[in-house]
């Protein structure tokens, strides 16, 4: 063992072109992640992986510095999502979206509570309101000097949810911990596209918010007041993820995007539909979900276009306010969910909306290169979803 303390592996492999060696190196840098900040004992020192190929040039170097890119975000995200939550509160999470911004020359800016009540985010306050961790949001910020077209990227990040008055069955909160994970896919990908250097302008939304039981946490029927002014009737504490997208959904219309796709771990229907690997995609119309699931497939990543039938919006009317946030009827809950979102989608901008509640957290052994625990689900895609949109051929006609 070399005296820098670090494990040196040789991968050898018969690759016949640069896209294999790119395919096994991101294999490798994936499957060999492993998460130690816990662990007092059995900690082995990390490992520095060489590909030994006949494959070799300017293009294979290009596409193994690309999957180390990637790999490098998606080990951001899943040390993210295992973390105990205790130590990923709203305020540690912005802390480490500003260490992100810093290394990789994004633009940031944090609200805390008190600007998020002079801005009108009635649903990151109300979600958050039970919490003795406050509420934050961040706006991250990539541009390109070549760049015509704008992306927003929109990531549910509530650190811990416990239901809040609705209270989850205690099995249920056991991995509750990841209910960041669409604020964790948004911040790696801001950190891959910044290396990448699409000719894209992106920007990242992380509304962040713990969801608990307390004195002052909002109750069911309560009516909140979100950004943009639409009233929501609170009938259910434990569909809270809509609620912070909703607030930042609105807030991007003066960002004159081309094209928004927000990413949660939203609905538990997600994972009676399509199971715990595939990612459930809606849109503002079936082409551009399909297209966005494609370029899911591309990355590597299961997703599948699902479809948003408008005679569920009845469900979620409310007698008192503009709309409330769960229906009566539980049939199609992942579909409802996309429904209320797109409440809050500014007038004619593509969206999509991307599920990830199955794929985000692995509660079995692993599989693959995906470990047990936090997965880093979807990181993968949204790079992918930029630099489509660079290419032109996101969104879909």
């Amino acid at each position: 063992m070399p005296g820098n303390g670090k494990r040196h592996i040789g991968l050898a492999l018969p690759a016949r072109d640069a896209s294999e060696v790119a395919a096994v190196a991101l294999g490798a840098l994936l499957g060999g992640y492993a998460f130690r900040r816990y662990r007092t004992t059995g900690a082995s020192p990390d490992a520095a992986l060489t590909l030994l190929t006949s494959v070799n040039g300017p293009e294979a170097q290009a596409l193994a510095d690309r999957a180390q890119v990637l790999a490098d975000a998606v080990t951001l995200v899943r040390d993210l999502v295992n973390t105990g939550p205790s130590d990923l509160v709203p305020v540690t999470f912005a802390a480490e979206a500003q260490r992100v911004a810093a290394a990789c020359g994004l633009a940031i800016d944090v609200l805390d509570e008190n600007a998020l009540a002079d801005g009108g985010y009635g649903g990151i306050l109300g979600v958050g309101q039970g919490s003795v961790h406050p509420p934050r949001l961040v706006r991250l910020e990539y541009t390109h000097p070549g760049a015509t077209r704008t992306l927003v990227l929109a990531g549910k990040g509530i650190t811990f949810d416990s239901g809040g008055l609705s209270l989850k069955p205690p099995k249920s909160m056991e991995w509750m911990k990841s209910d960041m994970g669409g604020a964790g896919a948004v911040l790696g990908a801001m950190q891959a596209i910044s290396a990448l250097r699409p000719a894209v302008n992106v920007i990242g939304y992380l509304p962040l918010a713990e969801n608990m039981p307390s004195g002052t946490a909002q109750r069911p029927s309560d009516v909140l007041t979100m950004h943009g002014g639409k009233t929501v009737e609170v009938l259910n504490t434990d569909a809270e993820g809509r609620l912070v997208l909703a607030d930042v959904l609105d807030r991007s219309a003066a960002d004159s995007p081309d094209l928004i796709v927000d990413i949660a771990t939203l609905t538990g229907a997600q994972l009676v539909a399509l199971g715990s690997r595939v990612a459930g995609v809606m849109a503002s119309d079936d082409a551009l979900a399909a297209g966005v699931a494609a370029a899911s497939d591309r990355a590597g990543e299961a997703a599948w276009a699902m479809p948003l039938p408008g005679e569920l919006r009845k469900g979620l009317d409310s007698s008192i306010a503009d709309l409330a946030n769960v229906s009566a009827d539980r049939g199609g809950g992942m579909l409802v969910a996309g429904l209320f979102l797109r409440e809050f989608v500014p007038d004619g901008v593509p969206w999509a909306h991307i599920d990830i509640a199955g794929p985000s957290f692995n509660e079995s052994d692993p599989f693959g290169y995906t470990p047990r625990g936090g997965t880093g689900a979807a990181t993968r895609a949204l790079v992918q979803i930029a630099e489509d949109v660079a290419a032109g051929r996101l969104p879909a006609e």
